[in-house]
């Protein structure tokens, strides 16, 4: 099993965070993994990007051209990204944030409103983890739990608060597949 990922959006979205967490719980499972993050100088605001790899085998490159799996927080990522997913692959978009649909028929593509669910649930800042649970709800890469013992060492005496928000999200995004 070998699943190469894309995570794109604009800076402060979050998108560098779903790979970090995806890769962290792929290795916290015994898996091989590559984490390689890509964004401007300005940072939030601009584009940021993220590849993944999450492997049975090694890691030969960190670097994704044509990823099984894309989530795009934003329109400029999927019209960036969303041509290269190979064929039979899978598209996450934050349908809040990508009005005009990809027009492909050979890839799964999930239009989800993260940024409606992430303001449901309470805090506009979760709507990478809503990503993180579809990603977990539908290709099954890594396991809730492992992703919540992570989020839970990270948060739970920093912010809790946040932490429950989180949580929720992920699960509203498992959920929703």
């Amino acid at each position: 099993m070998k699943v190469e990922l894309i995570c794109s959006g604009f800076g402060g979205q979050g998108s560098l965070t779903i790979g970090k967490f995806l890769a962290k719980a792929g290795m916290q499972e015994g898996k091989n993994v590559s984490w390689l993050p890509s964004y401007g100088p300005e940072m939030r605001g601009g584009t940021a990007n993220v590849a993944i790899v999450v492997s049975e085998k090694p890691v030969a490159s960190p670097l994704v051209s044509y990823p099984d799996v894309l989530i795009a927080l934003n329109q400029p990522s999927l019209d960036k990204f969303g041509p290269d997913v190979k064929a039979g692959g899978l598209i996450i978009a934050n349908s809040d944030m990508c009005p005009n649909k990809l027009n492909r028929n050979d890839v799964d593509v999930i239009y989800a409103p993260m940024i409606s669910i992430a303001k449901e649930i309470g805090n506009d800042r979760v709507v990478n983890m809503v990503a993180i649970g579809i990603v977990i709800g539908k290709t099954k890469l890594v396991k809730f739990e492992t992703v919540k013992k992570d989020l839970t060492s990270f948060l739970a005496k920093k912010n809790p608060d946040l932490l429950e928000a989180n949580l929720k999200a992920i699960q509203r995004g498992i959920d929703l597949v």
